[in-house]
């Protein structure tokens, strides 16, 4: 069993409900720089061991691995400290939020030898396991294109304080979810073009960048896809539209696979069409506290596999590779919205000296 210690206990709370009831991960230590929230999520879970300072945690000799939770500007130096202290490391998507700092991280990561995995929790989610599944089974034939969404009413969110800072934009924290699903089926984009804007109740808020989002990828075999995001209104009810949906159209068949909902659709190359959901046990794997605003189940099922990599000696996938080059697609696609016009991914990669790296 490897050892655990959390840093960042907003979102971290799913990942310390996730090692607590998993086989494989027994939690050490958590961390956050509010000493309150640690003495909460401690009643919470009934845990003993908490930090507020990173360096202490990095310092415990029996923790095998970091899972980094801190905002998005943090991650670079987080998951450098944890390298440098001789951890694995788990960090939440984005991975960084600058490819400036992405090649030292590379090079650093090679001279230690240890594991990095991108906690993109979306394809850990039953719906989009299964569609994969059937993907790599030939079930839809070969695959044409790929269309994500990520819609959802975050205007509550919008009462934080620090979403309203210019570091905050809606393109890292909310896109790289469906961008994810592009590059995991499509894994060579090399352009993309998109358009944004402040929504009227982005503006009123204070918004500083773009709420509302629409992008085109072309894939290096000229295949295309798109995703569209929106955060600030009202959204449909989810037996019409689920928040989030990554549909697979190919030659002899397509599916979709939706979010919050435990809901698969699919047509087969056989002509079968098959509306799948998941019940009551997988409902609470995935959802354990209030409402279906976390992910404790998807952290389990993929802080699990990283796991496995690190015992087997294996992949565990998205690694730093990969996820450096989801945060170049997603930086291409924020210099298109400054820009209006196409930006092309293997130049930004060839300006931060990637090109060869990934």
């Amino acid at each position: 069993m490897l050892n655990i210690g959390i840093v960042g206990l907003g979102e971290g709370r799913s990942t310390m409900s996730a090692a607590l009831q998993s086989k494989k991960l027994q939690l050490k230590m958590i961390c956050d720089a509010s000493e309150e929230l640690c003495k909460q999520r401690c009643r919470e879970f009934r845990f003993a061991h908490y930090t507020t300072h990173y360096e202490e945690l990095l310092n415990d000799p029996d923790i095998d691995i970091v899972a980094i939770y801190t905002p998005d500007h943090l991650h670079a130096r987080h998951i450098q400290m944890a390298l440098q202290h001789g951890k694995h490391v788990v960090c939440t998507k984005p991975f960084i939020d600058d490819l400036a700092e992405a090649k030292a991280l590379l090079q650093l990561q090679q001279q230690t030898g240890k594991k990095v995995f991108v906690g993109q929790s979306s394809r850990f989610f039953e719906p989009y396991k299964r569609q994969r599944v059937d993907f790599e089974k030939g079930m839809i034939g070969e695959l044409i294109t790929v269309e994500s969404h990520y819609n959802a009413d975050h205007r509550w969110f919008l009462k934080k304080k620090w979403a309203l800072e210019r570091s905050f934009k809606w393109l890292y924290g909310g896109l790289s979810h469906p961008v994810d699903f592009i590059r995991w089926y499509l894994p060579d984009i090399e352009e993309v073009m998109g358009y944004g804007m402040i929504s009227a109740n982005g503006k009123k808020a204070g918004l500083k960048n773009e709420d509302t989002m629409h992008f085109i990828f072309r894939n290096k075999d000229g295949r295309v896809a798109r995703v569209s995001g929106a955060y600030t209104g009202p959204v449909q009810p989810t037996y019409r539209e689920s928040e989030m949906s990554c549909i697979l159209r190919g030659t002899e068949g397509a599916s979709q696979a939706d979010y919050h909902e435990l809901r698969y659709a699919i047509t087969s190359k056989k002509g079968e069409q098959q509306l799948i959901t998941w019940g009551d046990q997988q409902l609470n794997h995935y959802f354990r506290f209030e409402g279906q605003t976390h992910h404790a189940g998807e952290y389990q099922n993929y802080l699990e596999y990283f796991a496995d990599s690190i015992n087997n000696n294996t992949v565990a996938y998205p690694d730093m590779r990969e996820g450096i080059g989801t945060v170049a697609l997603l930086q291409a696609m924020d210099q298109s919205l400054k820009t209006r016009q196409p930006v092309e991914v293997r130049v930004l990669l060839k300006e931060y000296g990637l090109g060869k790296l990934l």
